[in-house]
């Protein structure tokens, strides 16, 4: 449990700021930008979706509330928070302020074995209490808790978010429009131990009588990087490695018919069931892919419909469509539409494939993990509350210090998958420009997030978060390995050598060195420049026991919730995604034209514009299409 206790004087007082005004191209209407030298404004009061029933004798036709009455950058509680940035903060150094003991000691939480360290944040106690202020005037909790009663938060979409319910325990009620959630849940888990259990225990065979050994899974986006990301973490795991054995699992998931030779090289048809993620079973992506394995295992087998029946099963709630491709009703394992893509691992999605390889106890513990956390997001103290204090550390650092970046480290090589996870599940939740209520944010959301295991992105980008612009990083460290190794000859084992960077990097980022520590190291004045470090590079140490199973869920749901926070702050919709779909609906018409010049002989369309008639054309006269018994008109 966690022990943090906040003590410190009030408050800077607030000072209003300072705006200047454009139109919105969208309203029409006049929104106030933060004017140049106050610094970057941040972040937007949400409102409840749910709407509030018009009295009787109401009229529309009052004018609509201001934009700038909406945003929480207008609110007292933002104003504080600038007001402290400019009087205390701008002037402070991260090194000064981790020589502050009691605020250093007061900067840490921990939950079920997670240890959180933000004493490397450029915030004092002062900081935090204004923070807590803004979620309070954001209707944090509230939010927070509509979103976990299922509540329509996801307004543009009028859906639920409810992928908490996806890890909730057995036998938990959860009722939404009549329906028991939790119930259905378990309903489609039961059906996947099931199935998985028959395939590992070799009574589910191939249609040539063959084990099952392979998975190849068939997605892309949210349907194959939260899986992978478990997969790989599981690999190494001892008990999830022994539950394997032999067995190979592989994500297909780039259209790109390279992917499908890395997937199927090596692989026996005969051994190998193909699981197709695609909620719709429409995506064109995830569609070609399946019907490439499908030719796979048919090439291999023959056209008999059990080829397809045995070695094919689905994620989807198209039962339909997956009947009509050959896949029996039985090997459906639907999802719902309150489960965003991204957020999407703890269902169907990463049940089928991560239980198949390494059964579904493995899959169960992953889940309790998760379950951890949810359940410390729902009831902790903000003051002690993991998801929580980096949520709002991110709002701090992208609205209020203008940091645009943030790079994820995890000490552990089983977690190589995590940060492109994570990326996703941030970026595609908030990379948004305007709020709930449609009005333009007039302060920076949506940071951009990348990342690499220590010690590799040492030797890689590293000299930029030393010496180039300011990212704030997240270091995740682990107490044991999932492989201790001990060297004779070596002072430490391996991985207390690794250890001991997560433990460097985030004091060197933050303490710097000082021109004068340089030269008092008999570096030349022509070389001191060169080997100065600013330092005041903010950074969150988290601390687990292992990586296995349960923290891998812990970890999942902790990213998660912490998304959640920062859009709940900034009053934008972290729960749709449709800024995938343009560049989705222009392939189309690309895809299109390439059949229709290639194959038919019709010239590039001049509705496109010159570059891309250009390079279309160079690619068309570059390169060669297939020899199609049917020649397909695409129009």
């Amino acid at each position: 449990m966690a022990d943090t206790a906040f003590v410190g004087s009030a408050a800077a007082a607030a000072r209003p700021p300072l705006a200047r005004r454009i139109w919105s191209t969208s309203t029409s209407r006049p929104l106030p930008l933060r004017s140049a030298g106050v610094g970057p404004a941040g972040s937007v009061a949400l409102r409840m979706v749910a709407a509030e029933p018009v009295p009787s004798g109401s009229s529309f036709s009052n004018p609509p509330t201001p934009p700038s009455t909406r945003l929480i950058s207008h609110t007292p509680e933002w104003a504080a928070l600038l007001a402290h940035k400019r009087d205390v903060i701008d002037s402070s150094h991260l090194r000064d302020l981790l020589a502050d003991e009691p605020r250093t000691m007061a900067l840490y939480a921990e939950h079920d074995g997670v240890s959180l360290d933000y004493a490397r944040q450029r915030v004092t106690v002062d900081t935090m209490r204004l923070l807590f202020d803004l979620a309070k005037a954001a209707n944090l909790q509230g939010k927070m808790a509509a979103m976990a009663r299922g509540d329509r938060i996801n307004s543009t979409e009028n859906r639920s978010v409810l992928h908490m319910a996806l890890r909730a325990a057995k036998g938990d009620t959860l009722m939404v429009d009549g329906v028991d959630v939790n119930a259905n849940v378990w309903d489609v888990l039961e059906r996947i131990r099931a199935f998985t259990e028959r395939v590992r225990s070799g009574e589910h065979r191939g249609a040539t009588g063959k084990v099952i050994k392979n998975v190849i899974a068939v997605g892309i986006g949210g349907s194959y990087l939260g899986p992978d990301f478990v997969h790989e973490a599981l690999k190494t795991d001892r008990d999830a490695s022994k539950a394997a054995g032999d067995r190979t699992l592989r994500f297909l998931s780039n259209v790109d018919p390279v992917d499908v030779l890395r997937n199927t090289r090596d692989l026996d048809p005969e051994e190998t069931v193909v699981v197709v993620i695609s909620k719709t079973f429409t995506t064109r992506e995830t569609k070609v892919n399946a019907k490439t394995l499908r030719d796979w295992l048919r090439n291999s087998m023959g056209r008999a419909p059990e080829v397809v029946a045995q070695h094919m099963v689905a994620c989807s709630t198209n039962m339909e469509g997956t009947s009509e491709f050959g896949i029996s009703p039985e090997n459906v394992f639907p999802f719902w539409d309150w489960v965003g893509g991204r957020f999407s691992v703890c269902s169907s999605v990463g049940a089928l494939p991560i239980a198949l390889q390494y059964g579904f106890d493995s899959f169960e513990r992953f889940l309790a993990g998760a379950r951890s956390i949810d359940q410390h997001w729902q009831t902790a103290p903000m003051e002690r509350n993991l998801p929580i204090l980096m949520g709002l550390l991110g709002v701090w650092n992208m609205s209020f210090l203008g940091y645009s970046t943030r790079a994820l480290h995890p000490y552990t090589e089983a977690l190589l998958k995590f940060p492109a996870h994570v990326q996703q599940v941030d970026m595609e939740s908030n990379g948004k420009h305007v709020t709930l209520d449609g009005d333009l944010v007039d302060y920076p959301v949506g940071e951009v997030d990348f990342g690499e295991p220590g010690t590799n992105g040492q030797h890689s980008f590293f000299q930029l978060l030393h010496m180039g612009q300011t990212v704030p990083c997240d270091f995740i460290g682990f107490m044991e390995s999932q492989n201790p190794i001990c060297e004779e000859g070596e002072p430490v084992s391996n991985h207390d050598e690794l250890v001991a960077n997560f433990f460097a990097q985030p004091d060197a980022l933050a303490n710097g060195k000082t021109a004068d520590e340089c030269r008092a190291e008999g570096r030349s004045e022509e070389l001191v420049p060169h080997v100065t470090f600013l330092g005041n590079r903010p950074s969150v140490s988290l601390l687990l026991p292992i990586c296995n199973a349960y923290s891998c869920g812990q970890l999942l749901a902790l990213y998660e919730h912490r998304t959640a926070v920062e859009g709940f702050i900034w009053n934008i919709n972290s729960f749709d995604q449709w800024g995938v779909e343009l560049g989705k609906v222009l392939a189309i018409k690309v895809r299109q034209q390439i059949n229709q010049t290639r194959y038919h002989n019709r010239p590039i369309k001049e509705t496109f514009n010159a570059s891309t008639a250009r390079l279309l054309d160079r690619f068309l006269n570059g390169s060669v299409g297939c020899a199609f018994e049917e020649i397909v008109v695409d129009e």
